[in-house]
């Protein structure tokens, strides 16, 4: 059943393209999306079908939202110079974290840190929000979290200290 509510989401997120951002169309396949989102793993954990395919089936859905969304927001959005560059910057980290994770464990790395889920209502809460808070100031509370999240990720990954983490899931 958690496998099926996130491929809810990988549908959810395909439409998205074909909705002008910010109509209503948008809004309700980019909702239902972040609904699936928080929905699949708490149904995973409630009906105890955790598996190592459905995180990954999660990651892969979250990748597919992510960029379907920058797909459709980037054109949309005037963000300015330094908030592009501050984005490059967390995404330079995240690469690094992912090489590192697979050069030490020979396996794609995707942790699901609390900071990493923060990040992602964050991100999530973004496009329901630019209508009315100026983005210089959201796009730079969410980067800031998002910076934070990158840097712990790829210190656990390196250290090895998600083993010793409660607040990984």
């Amino acid at each position: 059943m958690a496998n099926l509510i996130t491929i809810v989401r990988i549908i959810c997120s395909i439409a998205l393209l074909f909705f002008p951002v910010f109509s209503p169309g948008f809004y309700a396949f980019y909702i239902t999306a972040g609904i699936s989102d928080m929905a699949d793993g708490a149904v995973a954990r409630k009906t105890g079908t955790v598996s190592k395919f459905g995180s990954k089936l999660d990651t892969a859905a979250d990748f597919v939202l992510v960029i379907v969304c920058l797909i459709k927001l980037i054109p949309a959005i005037h963000a300015p110079t330094w908030l592009i560059i501050w984005i490059i910057v967390i995404a330079a980290i995240k690469a690094v974290n992912l090489i590192s994770g697979y050069i030490m464990r020979k396996e794609i790395v995707a942790l699901h840190t609390v900071m990493n889920k923060v990040t992602g209502i964050l991100l999530f809460a973004l496009p329901l929000t630019i209508t009315f808070i100026d983005l210089k100031y959201s796009g730079a509370f969410v980067c800031a979290a998002a910076t934070f999240a990158a840097i712990q990720e790829g210190h656990i990954i390196r250290t090895g200290a998600e083993n010793n983490n409660p607040s990984d899931c």
